[in-house]
Formats: C-alpha cells, structure tokens, sequence
C-alpha cells in the first residue's frame, strides 16, 4: 500500500453509516483509527465516503445500493464495509461502483485502506473470531456513549441472516470494556448503553455473563446510568433479574420476544415460547420495571387464526414500549424460501393493532407511575421545547430556554398526556 501522507494529508473522509447501534459504534472504531486524513460531517466536500452498511433486509441492501449509485454520479471515491460486505460487496466491487471492500473484522485497517493506491476486497471467513482492540476516546454526545461489549450471534432465527455476516457470538475482554468506560467517564460520559449483535450472549465465552459485567460498571465513578441493547428470554436469569433489585440498572428492559404464538415461534426457530415469555416478563414487571420488545407481523405463516390468538396474548403481557416490524424477506434465510401468505395490507393493519395495544399500555404504566421522580437526561432541542427520557425509557417534554441538552434534570411534578410526559419547572 501507498503511503506517501504528503498526498493524503488534505484527503478528506466522510462516514456514511446505515443499521443498528452495533454498526454506530464500529463506525467510531474507523474514526478512532484515522491517523493520515480529515475527517469531514459534509458528504459533499468529502473525498472519500466509506459507507458502513446494513443488509438486515432486501430492502437495507437496496437502500445502500442507491446511495452508493447516487455518490458514484458525483464521482466520489467509495469504500465499502459492513454486513452487505458477505451479501452484495463482492458485486459492487466487481462492477467497479466501490473502490474498496472490507468486511468487519479488517475496520481497524482503514488508514491502510484509504492509503491504498490499489483496489482491494478482503471478506471475513464463515468462522470469523476477530474482536477489536480499538479504544474510542470520543463521541459525538457528551454524557451518552454506546458501548460494545461483544460481537456475532449462536442463535438461527429463520428470518435473520445476522449471524452469517457477523460471525459466531464472542466477547469483548472485561478489562478491554471497563477501560473504555472509565476513560469515557472521566471525559463526562455518564450513561453508557451496552451493544452488540447479540448483547445477552456476554461472557459465556469467558466464564463470565453480563450481570457480572454490569455489576462492575456501575461501580465506576462517573456512571449515573446503564441501559442495555435487546436480550433474548433465556439470557434474562436470577443472576440478571437480582440486577434489577439492586438498582445499577435502569428500569426498563428491552427483551427481544419477535412474536406472541408458538407456532410463528416455531416458524420463526425462535427458542422462546409464549408460556415462559409471560411469566419471565411478569417477573421482570413485578420489580417496578418497564418492558419493550421487538415484534414481526406478516411472516410466512401467520393466518388469520394465529394472528387473533397471537394478539390475545399480547394483550396479556405487561410491555410499555414496542419496535415492531412487517416482515420484510432476506435472501439467504429459510424464511425466504416460505411463501409470504400475509398481504401488505393485512401486514399494516396488524402492525397499527399492536402499536395502538402498546400505546395504551404504556399511558397505563405511566400513570400507575405518577409519583415516580423522574431522572431524565436531555438531549433534544426543539424551538421553546426540550426534552429527554427517563429511566423508565419514557420522554419527558419541558417548555424552556434555559435548560441545555446533555443535562440530568430531576422531575417531580409532570403532566401524563397519551403522546408523552409534560413537566412543570
């Protein structure tokens, strides 16, 4: 590789980043790793645009084709990385519309790869194991930073194809995470949100486990708040739900059920059930927590005689916040090779009945939970108003010019309105 930095010291970079909170955080590792470049937030004066991408969908792939063919026409130098490395960056490389593709585990390489005179292609290996070693010193928030704590996935969800471009589930070394929070802390970082593919799996490669994990942080100094990304229902045990009675937590979970039918359950390869997920959220409910999950309508197999009984026991479940999705296929899973039986319109309007299920869920939550104090961090500006969320995961809405994003405010005395919380200062 080139590495003449006189010509690459006026090059500028810009981060293209599609997906999740995993592939926000790999994006900081590349920006951490920059040593010979300009980093730029205007895509328009950047010379370089690395795109980091989602393929969690056929449409996630589409989307990042388009943005791709729209930077070529400006005639941007693209490098190409993340998960649509394994699914479409051998094709895009082929036909010349990226200059460069690299898969995950080479991202701490990308002060070589942008130095690079040479086009390149360099894609991980079905058993990939790599876990970086970068520490990123900085984030864009000054009290909030997403922390990854491990990397891939074990589980074989039917519709999923995550685990075959992330890898088998491994983690991060304890000392490698604490290290990074205290360093954040002391920069006055004071809420941490713990990613990954499948953050739950934390540990069992290391005789170790999440709540062990999470019991350290907490005793950082500087650390005011732990949130954590989606758990699957078996990784919620005794050991995680003591969590939630000593307080180091906030108090809302995020625990991924993906249905409420064993058969679309069984569909789906999931290894959750309906009786064990209604007795586990229970248990999680009775300690004063708030509960969200993730949810997929219309997957191969949902009928109508399914969907009526799936959305009685939704009703009977205690959640307050829901990410619900219309199923969207991925080539390359088994669910894809099912025939879609749900029509788009049908799709829709199950996903408005369990939206409007959950709203009302939550309105009831927060008003069971009047006299809570509410510790909210702000982080939003809008004209006269501000606002943030509250440790149960909840927004709260203030009137004021005063009050300055990145702020921990303490609220007693609240209005409960069915969009949100309006406090009184």
């Amino acid at each position: 590789m080139n590495r003449e930095n006189s010509k690459c010291t006026k090059t500028k970079v810009f981060f293209k980043t599609f997906g999740c909170r995993t592939n926000l955080f790999d994006t900081q590792v590349m920006m951490a790793n920059l040593k010979d470049f300009a980093l730029t937030e205007n895509e328009m004066e950047a010379d370089v645009i690395v795109v980091n991408s989602c393929t969690v969908t056929n449409g996630a792939d589409a989307g990042v084709r388009s943005y791709i063919n729209k930077i070529n026409k400006i005639g941007k130098k693209v490098l190409f990385t993340g998960c649509g490395v394994k699914t479409q960056g051998k094709n895009l490389f082929d036909k010349s519309l990226v200059f460069g593709s690299f898969s995950h585990s080479h991202k701490e390489q990308i002060n070589d790869f942008l130095l690079s005179d040479s086009r390149f292609f360099y894609e991980d290996s079905p058993k990939e194991t790599h876990i970086d070693s970068t520490i990123v010193k900085d984030f864009s928030s000054k009290v909030r930073a997403f922390i990854k704590i491990q990397e891939g996935c074990d589980f074989a969800c039917s519709y999923c194809i995550i685990p075959q471009v992330r890898g088998v589930a491994r983690s991060y070394e304890e000392k490698h995470i604490l290290e990074q929070i205290r360093l954040l802390a002391s920069s006055g970082i004071c809420e941490v949100v713990l990613t990954g593919t499948n953050v739950g799996s934390y540990g069992k490669d290391r005789g170790s486990s999440i709540a062990k994990l999470i019991l350290k942080i907490s005793k950082i100094d500087g650390i005011r708040r732990i949130r954590v990304g989606s758990l699957e229902p078996s990784q919620v045990d005794d050991e995680f739900l003591d969590l939630l009675d000593s307080g180091v937590l906030e108090r809302h979970l995020h625990i991924a059920l993906q249905h409420s039918h064993d058969k679309m359950l069984e569909i789906m390869n999931r290894k959750n059930r309906t009786k064990s997920d209604r007795i586990l959220l229970e248990r999680v409910a009775d300690r004063g927590c708030a509960i969200g999950t993730d949810y997929i309508v219309g997957h191969p197999g949902e009928n109508e005689i399914i969907w009526h009984e799936a959305l009685k026991n939704l009703e009977a479940l205690p959640l307050t916040h829901i990410h619900p999705f219309i199923y969207s296929r991925r080539d390359g899973t088994p669910s894809s090779k099912m025939k879609l039986d749900v029509r788009g319109d049908i799709a829709k309007e199950r996903l408005h009945q369990i939206n409007t299920i959950i709203k009302h869920k939550n309105y009831n939550f927060r008003l069971a939970h009047q006299d809570s104090t509410l510790n909210v961090l702000l982080d939003s500006h809008k004209e006269n108003e501000i606002s943030g969320f509250d440790q149960f995961f909840n927004k709260v809405v203030l009137n004021s010019n005063q009050l300055q994003k990145n702020q921990w405010l303490e609220v007693s005395e609240y209005e409960v309105k069915k969009e949100g919380n309006y406090a009184k200062i």
